[in-house]
């Protein structure tokens, strides 16, 4: 038999961690003192751990200490001092700042930024495209605060909510905050530093017109949905041109009341773009304070949000993130951390490999050959 032309003295997910600059994790972990008093299992074997964890579809504490079990032989090739036992990892998880996991993905984004990123968007708007939205994880346990009524059965659901900014052109987060999941959407603002030179593109879970006032004056755009039960005076209705898009309904200035303990108090005069969208056959309307662009392109933009709602879907449906490995809050923040790491580390695979795979096929073929010495560039390209 011959021997494969793809073999490699690196396994799989050797190939993975070694995209992961080891220098880097040394100062994530001294600027956050993850390592302080860890008793022999230090932050790279709990990052290693985690990531096979993520790769390999683990659901318990038992399948990754089983799983680890491949690397007997292999720990001083990938830097690790100890393999976890399941106490150790539940531990680990348990008393570890989730800080030092978030320190390590931004980064990596930051190696990585120039290599994922595709700047067809910027040239086409003038502007960087930042995609603003949430998802909530439920969880079987109620260890955050869940949202809803509470069932018959008497047993709540807890929930984490995770707050994500993402820059249109790059394909991963760039910003994330956890909350319970029944924080409102709306105090991730805070957490935003809001430049002048980009498009913000936000659905109707955000508003707030003292808010949207507050980027007018600061010269910064955003483009949002008008809810269908707001109330508003329209002050000019513009031409709409020959060469925008056919689908534009309706442009126009308005005016909207900024309401305080029931009283109007001042207007907002923002941009109204009625837009019927001929494949979901429904009319939408937007709201933008954008005055250069014509309406076709401000649809156009928000379109650019819907790469948020596959970014949630592709995490949800490659990754563990319906069962977690410990039932307090410090373990599921860790977990989702890290795979976002691994989502990140995957989307540079994809980025080097020739021919386009799917990305759950890329997942898929990781998870089969996690510890077998296959070269994963050119067998992904082959």
């Amino acid at each position: 038999m011959s021997k494969s032309i793809h073999f490699f003295g690196q396994s799989v997910f050797g190939q993975l961690i070694s995209l992961i600059d080891r220098l880097q994790v040394k100062q994530a972990v001294k600027k956050s003192a993850s390592d302080f008093s860890c008793k022999g299992f230090y932050t790279w074997d709990h990052l290693v751990s985690m990531l096979i964890c993520t790769v390999g579809n683990c659901n318990s504490l038992r399948e990754v200490a089983a799983a680890c079990l491949g690397l007997k032989g292999k720990t001083e090739h990938l830097g690790l001092q100890k393999l976890p036992k399941r106490s150790t990892l539940s531990d680990a998880n348990k008393r570890r700042t989730p800080k030092v996991f978030e320190l390590i993905y931004h980064g990596l984004l930051e190696k990585y930024r120039s290599f994922i990123s595709d700047s067809r968007l910027k040239e086409i708007f003038g502007k960087d495209v930042y995609i603003i939205d949430s998802t909530t994880i439920s969880l079987f346990k109620a260890i955050l605060k869940c949202v809803g009524r509470k069932p018959k059965s008497g047993k709540e659901k807890g929930g984490i909510k995770v707050h994500t900014m993402l820059n249109a052109d790059e394909q991963v987060p760039q910003l994330i905050w956890f909350t319970d999941a029944r924080t409102h959407d709306i105090l991730f603002w805070d957490k935003i530093n809001f430049k002048k030179d980009a498009f913000y593109v936000f659905d109707k879970g955000y508003v707030d017109y003292l808010r949207y006032e507050k980027l007018c004056r600061d010269g910064i755009h955003f483009v949002t949905r008008l809810k269908d039960n707001a109330t508003f005076e329209t002050l000019t209705e513009l031409e709409i041109p020959a060469t925008v898009d056919t689908g534009v309904m309706k442009d126009e200035w308005i005016d909207l009341p900024i309401r305080k303990n029931g009283q109007i108090v001042r207007r907002l005069t923002l941009r109204r773009i009625a837009y019927w969208d001929d494949l979901q056959k429904r009319l939408i309307i937007f709201l933008t304070n954008e005055k250069e662009i014509d309406a076709g392109q401000i649809a156009a933009l928000y379109k650019q949000r819907w790469q948020i709602e596959t970014l949630f879907k592709q995490l949800k449906q490659n990754f563990p993130l319906k069962y977690f490995l410990g039932d307090n809050e410090n373990a599921i923040i860790i977990q989702i951390w890290c795979t976002l790491i691994v989502n990140l580390l995957l989307t540079v695979i994809r980025e080097r490999v020739k021919r386009k795979w799917s990305f759950s096929n890329i997942v898929s073929f990781a998870r089969l050959h996690l510890f077998n010495h296959i070269h994963l560039i050119k067998f992904l390209e082959d």
